[in-house]
């Protein structure tokens, strides 16, 4: 589930106070006299990190003792890494269909692989329990500001217990990875790292010879999407829910305002300026399930790095001009009323993909979380919809052995 950045491609600030409809006539940004105000706290230049972390609201319904604990700085691994094992208990605990109906006898594994960079990412796995035959390996993108060790554990075991390999990975900067909190210094990086992660995993004793999938959501659509680009012969098919692949016309930034961010890019990549807001009430649409949004403690929820802004607009750019390169069999799952991502885009992207197996399901009502905001019987029918695809084109690559 991922809320923070959504300013940038479906803004619900007020136009006068969002960076991207600014009338690019004055110069505010440049001359520090705009209405929201960065709140750096040190102004160090390109290669540095620049500080600006907002005041965390207090956590209801856990102790002081954990809200201190979820209130130090998160901008390095270790820290997030210290909340995460404080608030696990707290978060298994929770009153959520995904919790509470939760498989318990799925096999859990945990570990951390050294990428090319000599970077810690985090992995996961989620397996069927002994005795069930593994059908396919389903290969987790999850989205920006994201964990894949909050809501998508109740996800996983989900489709873990319908006979799938579940794998996830947290992105370098997000979650339990090494990386500078919510900085994303380059996209491809982050669609290399997802590679070559996936690589090593698709060759475990236990999903070697079997079908392969990938699931992005959100932002990770457009990671899984451009992964897919890349390396299209290392997957049989790639499932989508609300992908961030192209940016509406009416939210598109104009030209000048992103060139004026492009520069900030390049002389302060790190700083956290670009304005968001808590969009957890447009992403989340039942009232109880949007009241747990906040015990997802190490997400990334601050203003968004100039940098980061700057690489998800031109990700999206190279993404909608390669949809029709998309030819492996997709799903694509929308919630007709998301505000965050617009349905429109996976329309477009089903209307353009080359792809001559693709599965368009647009939820009526549905917001962006249509995996974990939404009621529970809408969660369950967006799960079932996902295995049922799956099981078919397991048992079409089965058939065709």
């Amino acid at each position: 589930m991922d809320l923070a950045l959504t300013t940038t491609f479906r803004p619900s600030i007020p136009p006068e106070s969002s960076l991207f409809h600014r009338k690019i006539d004055r110069p505010i940004i440049l001359r520090h006299k705009c209405k929201w105000k960065p709140q750096i706290s040190t102004s160090e230049t390109k290669g540095r990190t620049i500080t600006m972390a907002l005041k965390k609201e207090k956590i209801d319904g856990v102790s002081e003792a954990l809200n201190e604990i979820a209130s130090q700085n998160l901008d390095h691994a270790p820290a997030r890494r210290r909340v995460r094992s404080a608030f696990v208990n707290a978060q298994q605990q929770l009153d959520h269909i995904l919790f509470k109906m939760a498989p318990g006898d799925i096999r859990l594994e945990e570990w951390y692989e050294t990428n090319s960079k000599g970077q810690q990412i985090f992995c996961k796995s989620w397996l069927p329990k002994p005795g069930i035959r593994i059908k396919g390996a389903l290969c987790f993108s999850h989205g920006y500001g994201d964990t894949c060790t909050f809501f998508f554990e109740g996800i996983a075991k989900h489709i873990a217990a319908a006979g799938y390999a579940v794998y996830a990975i947290d992105h370098p900067g997000f979650g339990l990875s090494d990386g500078l909190h919510g900085y994303i210094p380059e996209f491809d990086g982050i669609v290399d790292n997802v590679n070559e992660q996936y690589v090593k995993i698709k060759s475990r004793p236990e999903v070697r010879g079997l079908p392969h999938f990938i699931f992005g959501q959100s932002m990770g659509g457009a990671i899984a999407l451009k992964a897919l680009l890349k390396e299209p012969r290392e997957w049989d098919g790639i499932v989508l829910v609300a992908p961030m692949c192209k940016i509406a016309e009416d939210m598109t930034p104009p030209v000048p305002l992103q060139k004026v961010l492009i520069f900030l890019s390049n002389i302060m990549p790190q700083a956290k300026i670009v304005p968001t807001k808590d969009l957890a009430e447009l992403a989340i649409r039942e009232f109880k399930k949007r009241k747990m949004a906040p015990y997802n403690v190490i997400s990334y929820s601050d203003k968004t790095r100039v940098k980061t802004a700057v690489e998800l607009l031109n990700a999206t750019k190279y993404i909608e001009s390669q949809v029709d390169k998309v030819a492996s069999p997709m799903l694509i799952l929308h919630g007709a009323d998301d505000k965050v991502t617009d349905p429109r885009v996976s329309q477009y992207l089903y209307d353009k993909s080359s792809s001559s197996d693709k599965t368009l399901k647009l939820y009526d009502g549905g917001y962006h979380c249509i995996l974990e905001g939404e009621p529970d019987d809408r969660i369950l029918t967006v799960l079932n919809d996902i295995i049922s695809w799956l099981d078919t084109r397991c048992s079409s690559n089965k058939a065709s052995v």
